[in-house]
């Protein structure tokens, strides 16, 4: 079956930039009414500890205007400050921020304006609502800048694999914090990749699963003899208990639970060497390929509701233009939906990924793009048609 290009048209616009960040977290309020954005003046450097971007939301219903919710000095180019609806919540947005030499997550309402303030970060949040976990972002902004948080130094950076920190389990009704998985832990657990222990350890990409009792999260080192970015993808229980290698060959990159069980990721594995993967959450069985010759290349991929289509994105190819596009799972169709030209000043550290996400009932697309000469803005398309 043909498709045309769904109409795609900005939510936002200049001369401020605007964009969400990562793919993975909710961006739609449960009616599909708002849209969540950050704000900020400048583009093409690192921020710096006094850079404070502006959090707000876009109506759809009303010209899509922007109100301001906030602000945040806890904030990255690729994945913002967290910024994302509170999940099981109609009302309440949560980010991160820097209050001082502490890192913390606001959660507001949007309606009544109450807010309150826990006093740890968060990464990513149970289906439920209740609690969170989050990596030491001071540790990633020194391994892997453009995802952690400037302002506050690693005090570890000099310790490979510190005991002292790692991943954190927070408490968001409480507001209490416990470490429950270490990077002395991690480094102690054995690689098919070499000897671990003597290198540099931190945590990104964390990810829960559909249900309360499980998430995901990816090792990643740096060391004597490493090439690129060594990953070993695992889940485990929110204590940091049963811990289970989801992928331990190396190259996992980005991913999205399917169910409870099935995790879709772009990796490396012998039967069919670079190429997107569902693993079981134990990892005990063989993953199986997915959209082989027709996904080939590694982007941001999410199941819309009922995972009979993946929404997945590209990076730039030669000609800067970043392909937008629907799988079909059941006939391994892929339907484009839009091909977006990024400057070549949108590199490294502070490139414009797409990043597409998509409203609670999949008939709406959301992408962070500079294809229209405002620099960085939201822009909205409607794939009803497609998948409805």
């Amino acid at each position: 079956m043909s498709y045309k290009h769904p109409s795609i048209r900005p939510i936002t616009s200049g001369p401020q930039h605007h964009w969400f960040g990562y793919y993975d977290k909710l961006q739609f309020d449960p009616t599909g009414r708002y849209v969540l954005g950050m704000e900020v003046d400048f583009e093409h450097r690192s921020p710096q500890p006094d850079d404070v971007i502006k959090v707000g939301m876009i109506d759809l219903a009303d010209g899509d205007r922007w109100t301001e919710l906030g602000e945040s000095r806890a904030w990255c180019w690729q994945q913002g400050c967290m910024l994302q609806w509170l999940p099981g919540s109609a009302s309440e947005v949560i980010w991160n921020d820097r209050v001082d030499d502490t890192f913390v997550c606001h959660i507001r309402d949007i309606h009544t304006g109450r807010k309150r303030t826990i006093g740890a970060p968060i990464y990513t949040i149970s289906p439920d609502g209740k609690q969170a976990v989050a990596p030491d972002f001071r540790r990633i902004n020194d391994c892997r800048p453009g995802y952690g948080y400037t302002g506050i130094p690693d005090p570890y950076r000099d310790t490979r694999a510190p005991e002292q920190t790692g991943i954190w389990h927070v408490d968001l009704t409480t507001g209490a914090s416990k470490l429950i998985i270490s990077f002395s832990q991690m480094a102690g657990i054995p690689s098919r990749l070499g000897d671990i222990t003597i290198m540099k350890h931190w945590f990104n990409h964390l990810l829960w699963g559909p249900t309360n009792d499980r998430f995901e999260f990816l090792n990643r080192w740096r060391g004597p003899g490493t090439v690129g970015l060594p990953t070993r993808m695992f889940t485990a229980r929110p204590d940091g208990s049963d811990l289970r290698i989801v992928d331990g060959y190396g190259k996992m990159s980005h991913f999205i639970w399917r169910d409870p069980d099935h995790i879709l990721g772009w990796s490396w594995h012998p039967s069919h060497g670079d190429a997107f993967y569902l693993y079981t959450d134990d990892g005990s069985e063989q993953p199986v390929a997915v959209g082989l010759g027709v996904m080939p290349e590694n982007g941001h991929c999410t199941y819309l509701p009922g995972n009979a289509w993946i929404l997945n994105d590209t990076y730039p190819d030669r000609e800067r233009r970043q392909h937008l596009y629907l799988y079909r799972v059941a006939t391994g169709e892929r339907v484009p939906l839009a091909d977006l030209y990024t400057g070549p000043e949108y590199v490294g550290e502070w490139r414009c990924d797409l990043h597409p996400r998509f409203s609670p009932d999949g008939r709406l697309v959301t992408v962070d793009s500079n294809h229209g000469g405002e620099g960085r803005q939201i822009y909205l398309l409607d794939v009803s048609e497609i998948v409805g």
